[in-house]
């Protein structure tokens, strides 16, 4: 299933490598990713593909809302058809 998954917060050190390290706990891969930082905003945007076998769509959206938690970020993840849905014009 592919996802996206966008992380928004303070900028920090990690905050890659905790989103990454979770995502892999769950046998997610990561597609592609973009990240930037504004003045001390971090914004981050990944295209991934869960392997529902291992971590269903709810056991990957809790695990990151912990991260999330941890790190003091927002971290959404988006059914990529839903995701394409909603902006779609």
């Amino acid at each position: 299933m592919k996802c996206v998954i966008s992380v928004l917060g303070k900028d920090r050190s990690g905050i890659v490598a905790a989103v990454a390290v979770a995502l892999a706990e769950c046998g997610a891969n990561i597609d592609d990713i973009s990240q930037t930082i504004l003045n001390d905003i971090f914004s981050m945007t990944m295209l991934t593909t869960l392997d529902t076998e291992k971590a269903d769509f709810d056991t990957v959206q809790d695990k990151l809302k912990a991260v999330g938690e941890d790190l003091g970020v927002q971290i959404i993840i988006q059914r990529e058809d839903v995701f394409q849905y909603m902006y779609k014009i």
